[in-house]
């Protein structure tokens, strides 16, 4: 993939949404969100043939917008659907498994240490999701932020692998990590509920 694909990642899934979602989706894809990820937990979350029917409106909107579509951890439906991709975490199913599975797809995983970044790259992930940066709500088995300092640690061991970074971010803070060296930020809550997604999309991408 290309590290500018990272630039505004959309993460969303219904129990994120004020308003209804396939709504919010298309805001964003208008807005210039530059991939987008299913994540579909939490208290109220679809699953079954609701969850795929979903799945499949969230696909065919993202394809109208040439925007990938990433599933969050879930390989069945992922498969199910041809995604773009999948994006896992560290208790999910093996990156080898995963990546014999998607081939010539993307796979996404999130790392929070050196051991698990190095794991990433040598498995062949296409990027790797680090953070959480800062406090976030999103979450409710978030780790503690790691601030910006693995970011940077990151970039400088791996100078032109993708990286994206996650956790807490807001078009207050996005510029940090940018210039601590990710290729974009993955952004949830902020632009779920933003009266207005075309200002917040901009100001989480790089100002030069």
């Amino acid at each position: 993939m290309k590290r500018n694909d990272l630039a505004v990642y959309f993460i969303m899934g219904t129990p994120n949404c004020i308003q209804e979602p396939l709504h919010v989706l298309e805001d964003a894809l208008k807005a210039g969100i530059t991939i987008f990820q299913l994540r579909e937990k939490g208290e109220g979350a679809l699953t079954g043939k609701p969850l795929e029917q979903f799945a499949r409106q969230c696909q065919e909107l993202c394809k109208s917008y040439t925007v990938p579509f990433i599933v969050n951890d879930d390989v069945e439906l992922a498969l199910k659907l041809q995604a773009d991709g999948i994006h896992v975490g560290q208790d999910d199913v093996s990156l080898t498994q995963i990546r014999e599975k998607f081939i010539g797809r993307i796979v996404g995983v999130s790392v929070h240490t050196d051991e698990e970044l190095e794991h990433a790259v040598k498995g062949r992930a296409d990027y790797v999701g680090i953070g959480p940066i800062y406090e976030t709500q999103s979450k409710s088995d978030a780790k503690a932020p790691a601030g910006l300092t693995f970011l940077k640690e990151a970039r400088s061991l791996h100078r032109d692998f993708p990286l994206v970074a996650i956790g807490g971010i807001t078009t207050k803070n996005a510029q940090e990590p940018l210039k601590a060296g990710a290729d974009g930020v993955a952004v949830i809550s902020e632009i779920c509920q933003s009266q207005n997604r075309h200002e917040t999309v901009r100001a989480c991408k790089v100002h030069k």
